[in-house]
Order: structure tokens, then sequence, then C-alpha cells
């Protein structure tokens, strides 16, 4: 039982560097190998939600800015 190692949990900033790298496609071997073993799915689902919002709703202030600025 001592042998057994719990896995590392990843951090938040790990968590957010992964899902941005994935959104973007720019993952490394090494990284991606390295997420596996520390991030649980339900974190990248969230994250990946989270970050989704985020991205559609900074389009859509962008977009009411430009159209708003142009009247």
């Amino acid at each position: 039982m001592a042998s057994e190692r719990t896995p590392k949990s990843a951090s938040p900033l790990q968590l957010a560097r992964a899902v941005l790298g994935s959104f973007l496609g720019i993952r490394g071997r090494a990284a991606h190998e390295s997420d596996l073993t520390q991030l649980k799915p339900a974190q990248v689902i969230i994250a990946g939600l989270i970050g989704a919002a985020i991205f559609v709703l900074s389009l859509v202030l962008l977009v009411r800015f430009i159209v708003g600025s142009a009247a």
C-alpha cells in the first residue's frame, strides 16, 4: 500500500492551459500525456464549457461594440 502513489492533481492554471491549447490545436505530445494523468474528465468538460461561453460572449460584445460605434 505504501508503494501506491495517488496521481497528482492539476492546478487551475494547468487546466486552463490544456483547454486553451485544445481550442487552438497546439498541444504537444508530452503536455498531452501529462494531462492524461493529472486531469479528470469532469474538470475538462466544465472548463471547456466555461471557455466556450467566454469565447462566445466576447465575440458578441465585440460585434456589439463595432456595430454600435459605426451607427
